[in-house]
Order: structure tokens, then C-alpha cells, then sequence
């Protein structure tokens, strides 16, 4: 378990914790919520599923995280009764993941937090609203916040529109790093589409740059943040498919999980 340098209320739970012959105080209080999680993350995140729409697991970095160790859970002592309750537990984790895992260190796209909220079964509703209102401030720092429970969100997947790829045993909202292939989260709100073109703009996925085109205020968004990146800034109005973008990152597959 690693607790916080600053702040010992906050702690993050790992794996290898709950095989430990004495767990954690913190990880055996909610040893159900955890290892139900774990194994929803083991038997449905790292496998592929037949109505996802393309090949390979539900998420892409899912197995990777847990193999590198860096698939930490955590479950605030209090429970959140409102929204505001809820933002309120999560802010301290987002200042955190970001020391945690600096962007660029070898393992940081593995990294993630899941917060669990199990005393929020049958309250769905106000899972979903906490990860509106976090988001703005996730997507300014280049994160990315999602939600997962039982309901399930009511949020298809990109692949397939029929699924609900969401779907999670426990109610909670996962923490990671913005990727490559997140364009399609976050291309109907300018700014957060400008905070993804602003760290992404000269490396976007070919199958994504129509997304780019088709998302309003084009020529001068996609101008700013391919030139120097593009040889060749775009020089016309862009009506089709951006073209002659940076060479594609390893990161082309699309990440159907935290949104």
C-alpha cells in the first residue's frame, strides 16, 4: 500500500496487497469491493469481447498496468452523499497521479487510480454527474477521468454503438493519462478538443483525423497545432480529412474504457 508523503488519509491500494496473509487495515475493510474489481478487471478489461467491434482486449492498457503493478485502487473512508461530496474526494488523487506518474516515464500510460465508491450501488446518477463536473479540470491537466458501474453509463462504445462498455461490478471513477486515440471523447467540447490538439495535435491517428475536420472552428484549430509538427502546414481551408499529418504513434488502437 503507498500512502500519501503529505496527506496520510489518502492511501492507494495494490494488488499484491490483498494476497498478503494481513492486508492492509485499509484493503481488508473492503476486501469484497476490491477483489471484485480486480477480477472484473482481469476477466473483462483485459480480454477481447465479442461485441466490442475490433480485435483485441476491452482496454488496451488494462493488462499492462496490472503486470507492471501500477494498477492502484483506492476507497475514501467517507462516504459521498452528493456531488460535490464526491469531486471532493477525488481532487486530492488528481493532484497526486501526477507525481505519481509523471507523463514521459516509461510506465505513466499504465498507470492508473480506480476510486471506488461501493456505497453509491443504486446511485448511478450521481457517479455520472461527478465525472461531468470533474472532467474540465482532468482534461486541462492532460488526464483523463472515467466512469464505470452497473447501470451501465449510458455511453456506447466507439466500435460497436449497441455496447456499453462501462459496465463495471462497483461503482467508481478511474484516473489515467489523455492518449492518442481519446480524440473521440473529447472532440464536441472545444476545450477540451484544444487541450487535446494542444499535446496531440501533430501526432493524431490516421483514422482519427476526420474526426478533427468535422469538429468545428477546423482551419485555424488543426493549423495551430500541426504547424511545426506537418510538413507543409495546411495551407486551405480543411473540408475532407487533415493530410500529411506527423507519422502515427504507437498508441492506434482506441481505448474503449475511462472516457
Amino acid at each position: 500500500m503507498i500512502v500519501h508523503p503529505d496527506d496520510p488519509s489518502l492511501h492507494l491500494i495494490e494488488v499484491a496487497d490483498l494476497d498478503l496473509p494481513y492486508p492492509p487495515p485499509e484493503a481488508h475493510a473492503h476486501r469484497d469491493a476490491l477483489r471484485a474489481v480486480i477480477g472484473w478487471a482481469e476477466t473483462y478489461l483485459c480480454r477481447p469481447h465479442p461485441d466490442l467491434g475490433r480485435n483485441g482486449p476491452v482496454c488496451p492498457y488494462a493488462q499492462g498496468s496490472l503486470s507492471r503493478g501500477r494498477f492502484y485502487l483506492a476507497v475514501p473512508g467517507t462516504a459521498p452523499r452528493t456531488v460535490e461530496d464526491v469531486v471532493a474526494l477525488v481532487e486530492p488523487y488528481r493532484a497526486w497521479f501526477t507525481g505519481l506518474a509523471p507523463r514521459g516515464e516509461p510506465d505513466a500510460v499504465f498507470t492508473t487510480i480506480l476510486i471506488l465508491l461501493p456505497g453509491l450501488a443504486g446511485r448511478v446518477a450521481l457517479v455520472d454527474a461527478a465525472q461531468e463536473a470533474l472532467k474540465d479540470r482532468f482534461v486541462e491537466e492532460g488526464l483523463m477521468v472515467g466512469e464505470f458501474h452497473d447501470g451501465p453509463p449510458d455511453k456506447p462504445g466507439l466500435w460497436n454503438p449497441l455496447l456499453r462498455p462501462l459496465s463495471g461490478p462497483v461503482p467508481l471513477l478511474a484516473i489515467r493519462h489523455m492518449v492518442a486515440t481519446d480524440l473521440p471523447f473529447l472532440h464536441l467540447d472545444p476545450a477540451h478538443r484544444d487541450a487535446y490538439l494542444a499535446r496531440f495535435g501533430g501526432r493524431v491517428p490516421a483514422h482519427l483525423r476526420e474526426t478533427v475536420t468535422e469538429a468545428g472552428s477546423v482551419e485555424a484549430t488543426v493549423t495551430d497545432a500541426v504547424t511545426g509538427a506537418v510538413a507543409g502546414a495546411v495551407t486551405a481551408t480543411v473540408t475532407g480529412a487533415v493530410r500529411d499529418a506527423a507519422t502515427d504513434t504507437a498508441l492506434e488502437t482506441v481505448l474503449e474504457g475511462a472516457e
